[in-house]
């Protein structure tokens, strides 16, 4: 009796179990045209449970209760939240397109906020917005997509990152980058990251957005929010594209017939520049009884080589992803895997990279959440063009001369120093394929958390995140290489670096809504952060064959170098901040960071970054009801600070460094004085103050942002320079002084100029404009110069100027034969340079142009007409210059290589104007210098981006079984426009650093890799 009893219960309660179970059928449409959604996430709110639409946005979902509601959403949709019941079978969904994404949820620093509420500066870029065109890392494709944010492609080497400027130059002697956290960890290196994984970011430019991050805060925040899996059916992507790089800008050099003509009209004119007046001659003429190699029995030159053309060739790249996402009601899931082989348009320079990541989080308990990820990169990139200022590749393709092939018949190189008197330097291509360097590097990135839901106000979450890093650069110059490696027999070198960080992020979020006019969040938590960081570097030369390169550095008979170091910072802080929503119209966030630093000194370890920021979204007002057009109206305002910590370790102490010393005729170990530490060192400290305005107009069809900020920088940390008799290695010191000033305004304005049922045309303008002024230096405020020196000094920091000033001398132009007198006066000849002096007869130096822009802006559209869509992407910067040093050795040293075709305009008797002063031997060349010949007009306009695309319709996608498919060409570097002379006018050829800083070096040109036009295929698939 009792089991028939136990039976009969079971029975019934499975029967209201099944009771309560229910399936609902749906289908999702687009609101203006009733078109199908595909891939449309249908979630029960407060579950993981859900489904995605199909091809026809037909969908299916049980729902486990009697009554429960759907969140149904779509990128570039509003949101819809639909309440079901045991009653409701079939749904018919209706999505409304959004024009202004107000309601969106914008990432900030420890948790999110909806962009309607925000009382700050933040950019958010999606990743169908990011991923516009194919790039290998993310700071490329940032470039034209932020208001404030300057980025600059400086190398067009495989692999290489861009320079990313946010609201100006704040430090001199700092690093400058802006900091990059990724899915909660940070200072990751954003750029190691395959950009497809990317789901959206978010850029922090003012105070109220960035003092959250406290010392670390100061040059502004880029959040990266990786993709994520989602409950529903599994779902695979595919993206990958081909593209074709050509170089299509280029640098004209003298042909053979006309080197041959200026090299020895050179020689003839050094007759008027000998004090003697002696006559000159090449060591050997240029003849076939010299060079029978080179010329015919007519003293022709056999070779007519394009170095251009033999060392920059077409290139073709390949870029794949794989993304599959999936999970149910307590677990969800995602794997990306991704693979690049970018090749260059220099001969041999490529780079690969192999990516996965993998991210899970599960519901453990209504009470607990676990998740994380976990990335590997491996990437390895082939280098052949460095060695700036040297022979290198992008010199030698201007300076090898025409009357040399690349290998004579026999298989041997032929190169400069093949004819006498000539700068001996091997040809590019032989550069390229005998002296490179392979830059090996793996990053292990991770996180992993634990939330708790301790009521349903307060959660707590703690995350462990971690970044390992390994580097291995395998450096070769061949034995055959006269001037780079001859003469050693060979060199090879090896330098490792390892990177290790991580972090332990602990804190409380309060939710509270008090009533229906009062709400606040809070937020209070400790975060403990350590780096550690080892280098090692050997190198040997002299080896018995280039075969055995880096592999054997034990065969080198010549061990001419061995270095090594190691170095650790660790930071601990505490973090609060608090955000109160009054009527939804009154918006205020108060956030401060209190940072303890193992960098600094023992009288400031510790500093404090607060912030307050209040926003009035005026079109929440009654009085703004009846307004029409008006639909978005929101003022703000902020104010507060962050720091600058980017200085290397330990420079608050004072410091040692091993050497060795020769005593009774052998070598012994010593510690010799190496730095002289300061106990008062501190933070750099950035002050700001922000004000928006937000505005939408007509139903937000129109929406426009502006921002104006003012932005100082305290405190930098200068490297001042001590006496020598002080007895340090390193005659300088680290000193909190001086001061910068950034000021600019930021606006951004975003257009639905059509829609209609198969129309839609949107426009999106950005401009920028910083002023950037030199407060205070040191003690005298004298003048700085921070190099990079090129024959002379380049850059100037000097009281009321900007950062990034070039300064030298003022060309006026060349003596003709009527001012023989005056020239005579500085001891030069007609047919010398003539430059501007001063009335005590010195040369005159001065401010002659400036490295950073006066504004910039970006112009995207982009035009969808019912499957087809078509964008195009141009920049705009003007008010620049950049200084085409390359000039020195390609128009003023017509005897020892290759020059320009300027050279052919050259001051002649016949012809005395212009700036190229007369041919002559290097003998009796006159020395050159930075000047403003040099310093060019760098402002320019750039087609960045058009592409054409075109999507399968939904009817034959369902025949198909997949989500969608697109397949699109597009062209990046479709055109410039500009007066700049050299390759490109965004350019860094030395990157060097100052301190951290390396802004001193930008629209530096010394020959560049030159910045191809790139067309691509590519397709998109879902399934």
């Amino acid at each position: 009796m009792k089991r028939k009893l136990v039976y009969a219960l079971a029975c019934l309660l499975l029967s209201l179990h099944a009771m309560a179970q229910h399936k609902i059928s749906g289908r999702v449409t687009d609101a203006k045209d009733n078109t199908p959604l595909p891939s449309v996430s249908v979630v029960i709110k407060g579950t993981h449970t859900g489904t995605m639409s199909d091809a026809n946005g037909n969908f299916t979902l049980t729902i486990p209760g009697s009554q429960a509601t759907l969140q149904v959403s779509y990128v570039g949709y509003d949101q819809q939240d639909i309440p079901v019941t045991t009653q409701t079978t079939t749904l018919n969904i209706a999505l409304v397109p959004k024009v202004n994404q107000i309601s969106d949820v914008v990432v900030i620093g420890y948790g999110t906020v909806k962009k309607s509420d925000l009382t700050g500066s933040v950019a958010t870029v999606k990743a169908e917005q990011l991923m516009d065109k194919p790039v290998p890392n993310v700071s490329q494709a940032l470039q034209g997509k932020v208001a404030g944010v300057d980025v600059s492609v400086n190398s067009n080497a495989p692999g290489a990152a861009a320079k990313v400027r946010v609201r100006g130059l704040g430090s001199i002697n700092l690093a400058i980058d802006p900091l990059y956290v990724v899915d909660g960890v940070i200072g990751v290196d954003g750029n190691s990251l395959d950009p497809n994984d990317i789901a959206s970011l978010e850029v922090l430019k003012d105070a109220s957005s960035t003092a959250i991050y406290g010392a670390r805060g100061a040059n502004g925040v880029i959040i990266i929010t990786t993709k994520r899996g989602r409950a529903g059916n599994a779902t695979v992507t595919y993206d990958g594209n081909v593209n074709l790089a050509e170089n299509y800008r280029h640098l004209p050099t003298l042909n053979s017939e006309e080197f041959v003509k200026v090299y020895n009209q050179a020689f003839a004119n050094d007759t008027k520049f000998d004090p003697n007046g002696g006559t000159w001659t090449p060591p050997k003429e240029l003849n076939h009884i010299n060079f029978p190699k080179l010329f015919d029995q007519n003293d022709k030159p056999i070779y007519n080589t394009n170095w251009e053309k033999e060392t920059y060739k077409p290139a073709i790249s390949t870029q794949h992803q794989l993304n599959f996402q999936g999970g149910n009601e307590r677990s969800v899931y995602s794997l990306s895997l991704g693979y690049l082989d970018q090749n260059g348009i220099m001969v041999n320079s490529w780079f690969k990279r192999y990516s996965a990541r993998f991210t899970m989080d599960n519901d453990i308990k209504k009470w607990l959440k676990v998740g994380g990820s976990l990335s590997v990169i491996n990437s390895r990139q082939n280098l052949v063009s460095d060695a700036n200022g040297s022979l290198n590749v992008p010199r030698m393709v201007t300076e090898e001369v025409p009357i040399v092939p690349i290998k004579y018949p026999d298989g041997t190189w032929a190169g400069n120093n093949d004819i006498d008197g000539l700068e001996g330097g091997p040809n590019p291509v032989h550069i390229a394929k005998s002296r490179y360097t392979i830059n090996n590097r793996v990053l292990g990135l991770g996180d992993a958390y634990l939330l708790f839901h301790i009521t349903p106000e307060l959660d707590f979450k703690s995350d462990f995140g971690f970044s390992l890093t390994s580097e291995k650069n395998n450096f070769y110059s061949g034995q055959d290489l006269p001037h780079l490696s001859q003469d050693q027999g060979g060199q090879a070198s090896i330098t490792t670096n390892t990177y290790k960080y991580w972090q332990s992020e602990n804190y409380f979020t309060y939710n509270k809504k008090f009533n229906a006019n009062n709400s606040m969040t809070a937020l209070l938590g400790i975060s403990f952060q350590q780096y550690a960081n080892e280098y090692a570097y050997v190198e040997g030369q002299n080896f018995v064959t280039d075969f055995l390169a880096w592999h054997a550095l034990n065969a080198a008979a010549v061990r001419s170098s061995i270095n090594g170091n190691d170095g650790m910072w660790r930071m601990q802080s505490e973090f609060a901040r608090v955000t109160y929503n009054l009527k939804d119209r009154y918006l205020f966030t108060g956030t401060a960071r209190y940072d303890g630093s193992s960098k600094f000194g023992t009288n400031n370890k510790y500093g404090f970054f607060p912030s307050l920021g209040a926003a009035w979204r005026v079109s929440q007002e009654d009085f703004m009801k009846d307004v029409k057009g008006i639909t978005n109206l929101k003022i703000r305002a902020s104010f507060g600070a962050a720091g600058n910590s980017e200085l290397p370790s330990y420079k608050s102490e004072a410091q040692t460094s091993a050497s060795t010393v020769v005593l009774g005729g052998a070598s012994q170990p010593t510690l010799l004085p190496n730095y002289l530490g300061n106990p008062d060192l501190k933070w750099e400290r950035s002050v700001q103050a922000d004000a928006g305005i937000e505005l939408g107009l007509f139903q937000d069809r129109i929406n426009l942002n502006v921002d104006y900020y003012h932005r100082k920088t305290k405190d930098l940390l200068l490297q001042a320079p001590i006496p020598w008799s002080a007895g340090m290695r390193e005659a300088d010191l680290y000193e909190n002084v001086g001061s910068v000033l950034n000021t600019g305004i930021e606006v951004a304005l975003n257009t639905v100029n059509v829609k209609t049922k198969n129309v839609t045309w949107s426009t999106t303008f950005l401009f920028s404009h910083n002023k950037n002024k030199i407060l205070a230096l040191n003690d005298g405020n004298a003048d700085i110069f921070p190099g990079p020196n090129f024959l002379g000094q380049t850059n100037v920091l000097r009281v009321g100027e900007p950062i990034g000033s070039f300064y030298g001398m003022t060309r006026l132009g060349i003596y003709s034969e009527a001012e023989e007198a005056e020239a005579a006066s500085h001891g030069l000849h007609s047919g010398d340079r003539k430059y501007l002096y001063n009335k005590d007869g010195s040369v005159n130096y001065s401010i002659i142009g400036q490295s950073t822009p006066k504004w910039t802006g970006n112009i995207t559209s982009t035009l969808n007409y019912k499957n087809w869509d078509f964008s195009f992407d141009i920049r705009i910067v003007q008010g620049i210059n950049t200084a085409a040093t390359f000039k020195h050795s390609s128009e003023d040293r017509q005897t020892l290589a290759n020059s320009l075709k300027t050279v052919l305009n050259a001051w002649t008797p016949d012809h005395q104007t212009g700036m190229v002063a007369q041919v002559r031997s290097y003998k009796f060349t006159q020395d050159s210098h930075f000047d403003t010949w040099w310093v060019e007009n760098g402002s320019f306009i750039r087609g960045q981006n058009f592409a054409l695309g075109y999507s399968l319709p939904s009817a034959v996608l369902t025949r198909s079984h997949i989500n969608k498919f697109r397949v699109y060409a597009s062209v990046q570097n479709l055109f410039i426009i500009t007066k700049y002379t050299g390759y490109d006018p965004e350019v860094d050829t030395y990157n060097t650093t100052v301190g951290q800083n390396n802004a001193f070096s930008q629209n530096l040109d010394f020959f560049s890799y030159p910045r191809p036009r790139v067309w691509n295929l590519g397709v998109q698939v879902g399934f």
